[in-house]
C-alpha cells in the first residue's frame, strides 16, 4: 500500500538523501568489493562495477532533483506557467544526465529513424502511442520528446511509482496522473481523457496501449481475454503478433476523442526487449547496449472517425510495429550468427 504523501515527503525523500551521502562516502569500498567479487565471474557477467557506478549516479541525480524541487517550492511566488516551465527544464536536465550516464557506463547507443524533414513541424498537439518493452523505455521516450522535439510530455503512470521521491514530487507538480491499481483500466482511461482534453500545440500525451511489458505468458492471457469477451477478430489478429501484446484501444480512442485536433505518433523500438525484470538486466545486459527506434506521424485529418474503424486502424499500426521489430531483430542477430 502506498504511504500517504506527507509520509513520502518526510521519510522517503530524506532517506534517499541519506543513502546517497552514505553511498558517495563509501564508494571506494563498494568499488573494491565489487571488483573483487567480479574476478570470480566470467567476463560477460562482470557487470557489478557498472551497476555500482550507475546506481550512485542515479542517487546523486535524485538528490539534486529533490534539492531543486525544494528551492522551487520555497521560491514558488512566480506564476503557474513559469512554475511548470522550470519543472519541465528540471526533468530535461535530469533525463539528460541519466542518458549521459547510460551512454558512458553501459555504452548505450540510440538510433532513431524519423519521417522526412519538416513532417514533424506542424504546430499542434500529438498523441504518442508506443510499445512497452525493455528497461527505461519511458525515460528515453520522455527525454527525446523534451530535448529533441521541444514537447511537454504528459503521461499516466501506476501510483506505486510515487515511491520514487523525485518522480513523486516533480510529476505531481505537472499535468500528469498517477492511477491506483484499484481504479483499474477505467481509471486510466478517465485520466487519459482528462489530460488529452487540455493539451495545447506544445504538448504530447504518451500512451502505452499494451498496458505492460511483453512476455509470452501475458500475450496468451491477453488473447484469452479477447476470446472471452467475444472479440474473435481481435483475438485472431493478436495471435499474429509475435513481439507485442495486443493493444488496448480504450485509452487511445479516449485521447483521440478528447483532443481530435491532435496528430498521432506511433513509436517502434527494439534492442533490450528481453530485459524485463531487474534479474534479466543483471544476468543478460550486454557489454554495449544499442536501441533502434522508428516513429511515424499520422495527421489528425487521416485518423479514422468511427470507433470500429479506429480499433482496426490501431491493430494495423501494431502489425506494422511487430513486423518492424522482427526485421530489426533478424538484422541485429545476423552479424553474431556470421561470427559464430
Amino acid at each position: 500500500m502506498l504511504p500517504p504523501r506527507i509520509l513520502r515527503r518526510l521519510i522517503i525523500a530524506p532517506l534517499v538523501v541519506v543513502v546517497t551521502v552514505f553511498m558517495v562516502v563509501t564508494l571506494p569500498l563498494w568499488l573494491l568489493v565489487t571488483a573483487a567479487a567480479s574476478l570470480r565471474l566470467p567476463p560477460p557477467q562482470r557487470r557489478g562495477l557498472r551497476f555500482v557506478w550507475f546506481g550512485v549516479a542515479w542517487l546523486t541525480l535524485e538528490t539534486a532533483v529533490l534539492t531543486a524541487c525544494l528551492a522551487l517550492w520555497v521560491a514558488g511566488a512566480f506564476g503557474r506557467a513559469r512554475h511548470q516551465e522550470r519543472h519541465y527544464a528540471l526533468i530535461r536536465w535530469f533525463l539528460a544526465k541519466v542518458y549521459g550516464a547510460a551512454v558512458r557506463i553501459f555504452r548505450l547507443t540510440v538510433e532513431i529513424r524519423e519521417p522526412p524533414a519538416g513532417a514533424e513541424q506542424a504546430a499542434r498537439p500529438v498523441l504518442v502511442l508506443s510499445r512497452h518493452a525493455g528497461p527505461g523505455d519511458s525515460f528515453l521516450l520522455i527525454y527525446h520528446l523534451l530535448a529533441r522535439y521541444g514537447r511537454r510530455p504528459r503521461i499516466v503512470m501506476k501510483a506505486a511509482l510515487q515511491l520514487d521521491p523525485s518522480l513523486d514530487v516533480v510529476i505531481n507538480r505537472l499535468p500528469n496522473a498517477f492511477v491506483p491499481r484499484k481504479r483499474g483500466q477505467s481509471g486510466v482511461i478517465e485520466e487519459i481523457r482528462r489530460l488529452a482534453a487540455t493539451m495545447d500545440d506544445h504538448d504530447a500525451l504518451v500512451i502505452f496501449p499494451e498496458g505492460g511489458n511483453f512476455t509470452p505468458r501475458r500475450r496468451l492471457l491477453a488473447i484469452r481475454r479477447l476470446e472471452e469477451k467475444g472479440l474473435a477478430v481481435e483475438a485472431a489478429r493478436a495471435r499474429g503478433l509475435e513481439h507485442l501484446l495486443p493493444p488496448r484501444p480504450g485509452g487511445a480512442i479516449a485521447a483521440i476523442e478528447a483532443c481530435p485536433a491532435a496528430d498521432v505518433v506511433f513509436v517502434a523500438h527494439t534492442g533490450l526487449d528481453d530485459l524485463v525484470t531487474l534479474g534479466d538486466v543483471w544476468r543478460r545486459l550486454p557489454f554495449s547496449a544499442h536501441i533502434s527506434a522508428q516513429w511515424w506521424r499520422v495527421p489528425a485529418e487521416q485518423v479514422p472517425r468511427g470507433r470500429e474503424e479506429r480499433v482496426r486502424w490501431l491493430y494495423d499500426q501494431w502489425e506494422v510495429i511487430d513486423a518492424w521489430i522482427a526485421e530489426h531483430r533478424e538484422a541485429a542477430s545476423a552479424p553474431r550468427a556470421g561470427r559464430s
